[in-house]
């Protein structure tokens, strides 16, 4: 099979996996957040507003604010480039973006995170990320490789291995209901 193709049946996998852990562990987003001081420092965090069934960070946003550290959301303006990151609060008022996701207005003004948080469908212990394909997050990471790349998901959603391919980029770790967990080296 080509790459494109198992990855393909992998996201399929992986999204029916992540429905049954929605429903069976609605606490595990409030769980995560207690471990917000596990994660790496960085004085801007950017997180994402959860669609479907990604795992919910409006937990962690407020653990974060309580922890000193300021929050920004990712902006795709263009689907065929790096997203950007605005300035954001809980509370703050949102428009879709260019891929329909909740943004938010351009007067908040772009900013650079020191910490991205990104949804997934499946991780593994090497930083490996299993994304929904559309390579918003890979073209950003790779457009700013200082920040650190940290996913946020169920536990269940670890893999043994994940397939990478040349413009995947790793995560530096993750976040799940039962703690933070740095990626091992490859």
């Amino acid at each position: 099979m080509a790459p494109s193709t198992d990855k393909a049946a992998l996201r399929a996998e992986a999204r029916a996996r992540r429905r049954g852990l929605a429903v069976s562990a609605p606490d595990a987003a409030y769980q995560a957040a207690l471990f917000s001081d596990d994660l790496p420092p960085g004085s801007l965090v950017a997180l994402y507003r959860a669609m479907g069934t990604e795992f919910d960070p409006e937990p962690l946003a407020e653990a974060v604010i309580v922890g000193g550290r300021a929050l920004c959301l990712p902006v795709v303006l263009r689907t065929d480039a790096p997203m950007v990151f605005r300035r954001w609060s809980p509370g703050d008022p949102l428009e879709p973006d260019a891929a329909g996701c909740p943004a938010p207005l351009p007067l908040a003004g772009v900013v650079d995170p020191d910490l991205i948080l990104t949804p997934l469908l499946a991780f593994d212990d090497l930083g490996g990320r299993l994304g929904q394909g559309g390579g918003y997050y890979d073209r950003t990471f790779a457009a700013r490789p200082e920040a650190v790349r940290i996913g946020l998901a169920y536990a269940g959603q670890r893999v043994e291995r994940l397939p990478m391919e040349s413009h995947d980029i790793r995560l530096h770790g993750v976040l799940t209901e039962v703690g933070y967990t740095a990626a091992r080296k490859v």
